[in-house]
């Protein structure tokens, strides 16, 4: 199964960005996106930015992050 991950570009040197992913940032690649800006929302798989989302989609994405986090915690 693979995974992608929601993050916000930070800022933008083609063909690459800074990416904050819940308070981490890192660099991935933006080749596969049309006009990468900062401040746009974006799903992240293996390294790529594979496409811009919408900033009510990123919300719910996140939360649901949240809750896999708290609930893997709950678990040990």
């Amino acid at each position: 199964m693979c995974l992608s991950v929601c993050g916000k570009i930070k800022s933008v040197n083609l063909p690459f960005a800074f990416i904050d992913i819940k308070g981490i940032e890192t660099c991935v690649n933006v080749d596969l996106i049309e006009n990468p800006e900062n401040g746009d929302f974006v799903l992240i798989h293996a390294g790529f930015a594979i496409k811009k989302i919408e900033k009510e989609y990123y919300d719910y994405l996140d939360h649901a992050l949240e809750e896999m986090f708290i609930e893997d915690n709950n678990v040990f």
